[in-house]
């Protein structure tokens, strides 16, 4: 088997690694063909990774004009230890208020608290959910649907 078989993650392994992940890099691509890559926050919802941003960021306008986007979750710092998956393929464009705040819930709630600790959970709760739907009035989402998924786990070469 070639270096890259040895390394590819089974599909169950791919879930999980987009489960545990919060943050990853989303590449768009700009008006004159070059990528504009960026980190974001993200969820998944239904089995595909979903995402908001602000309506007019230049990531919104490059996703109306070409929906096409590559997402890298990757973690690791020594070559042994590194692990990713980069999902390629295209958006579909959440515009409706509910639709935006379920998947800024979901992205929310994934995402580190700084009042967490000052504050019961019931309340972390309904701090978030009120930043959430203040955001969301700002804000599109997005969900991926999957072209291709490429995965690697370098621990794999050591064993």
């Amino acid at each position: 088997m070639s270096q890259r078989g040895d390394v590819a993650m089974p599909a169950e392994d791919v879930a999980a690694h987009l489960a545990h992940g919060r943050k990853l890099q989303l590449a768009t691509v700009n008006r004159d063909g070059t990528p504009h890559l960026v980190s974001m926050f993200y969820a998944i919802h239904d089995g595909r990774i979903a995402f908001w941003t602000y309506r007019a960021s230049q990531k919104a306008r490059n996703l109306a004009r070409d929906p096409r986007v590559t997402c890298l979750v990757e973690e690791g710092d020594g070559y042994f230890e590194l692990r990713g998956v980069q999902v390629t393929g295209e958006v579909t464009r959440i515009d409706d208020l509910t639709g935006v705040v379920a998947i800024g819930r979901l992205i929310a709630a994934r995402m580190p608290s700084p009042v967490a600790s000052d504050l019961p959970p019931g309340e972390v709760a309904a701090v978030l959910d009120g930043y959430v739907a203040q955001a969301a009035t700002k804000r599109v989402a997005y969900l991926v649907e999957t072209r291709r998924v490429v995965s690697w786990d370098h621990r794999r070469l050591v064993n």
